[in-house]
């Protein structure tokens, strides 16, 4: 496990607004942890007494909803933080984090993280800006819910995951999602979710492997409405 100071991934979050000397003390006490694909990383409802840094893979923040469902808010990346909330405020996570593949992260105890938002205004006003975007973003995905036809939030979802993680060496997308979370993320029945996939296929848009899907017309997708 790399010190924090010396790590790139420091770049991508609000980790890189703290000095050299606060990223030593952090490093000195930070955990590594791996998580297999499909692992809980915490669950809905518990006491986080820290942050998450994402050094490698990918997974899902999702919300119960009142009818069982599960409904994935967000993807977060390499470079994320997961659990900014609990550092402010001593509410419990109202989400639950789960990896979508293998994943690498570093968990930070919130001692030290408290320590230097208290001590470093400009890692204080970088902590709140960013969960100021998170809202932005919780917002947006509300209106989209609203306002937006399914077919049109599928081919969103598609293109999202095509231009933010990539494709394999056969051309199908790096992250594998279930037809469940795919209905979950866009806000329709599994039923919904699938009927408008098997569309995209039809019409020759995608192609599938399982749950592996291929864009085969990006155009076609940016097009639906």
């Amino acid at each position: 496990m790399s010190k924090c100071e010396s790590c790139i991934i420091k770049e991508f979050n609000t980790l890189k607004s703290l000095t050299r000397e606060e990223l030593m003390r952090v490093s000195a006490c930070k955990t590594g942890k791996f998580y297999k694909k499909g692992q809980v990383i915490f669950e809905e409802g518990e006491t986080l007494n820290g942050v998450y840094c994402v050094r490698d893979g990918v997974c899902k923040l999702s919300k119960l909803s009142e009818n069982g469902k599960d409904q994935v808010v967000k993807l977060v990346i390499k470079g994320g933080l997961l659990g900014k909330r609990s550092l402010v405020t001593e509410q419990k996570t109202n989400l639950s984090a789960v990896a979508l593949n293998d994943m690498e992260m570093c968990f930070i105890p919130k001692r030290e993280i408290m320590n230097d938002l208290s001590k470093n205004p400009k890692f204080t006003m970088d902590v709140l800006r960013e969960m100021a975007e998170d809202l932005k973003g919780s917002d947006d995905a509300l209106v989209n819910m609203a306002q937006k036809p399914v077919k049109q939030r599928m081919a969103e979802t598609l293109i999202y995951n095509h231009d933010t993680f990539g494709v394999d060496e056969q051309g199908y997308l790096s992250i594998v999602l279930s037809r469940e979370d795919y209905a979950s993320i866009v806000g329709t029945a599994t039923e919904s979710a699938i009927r408008i996939l098997s569309l995209f296929k039809k019409e020759n848009i995608i192609s599938t492997s399982g749950k592996h899907i291929k864009i085969e017309n990006y155009n076609a997708l940016k097009l639906i409405e």
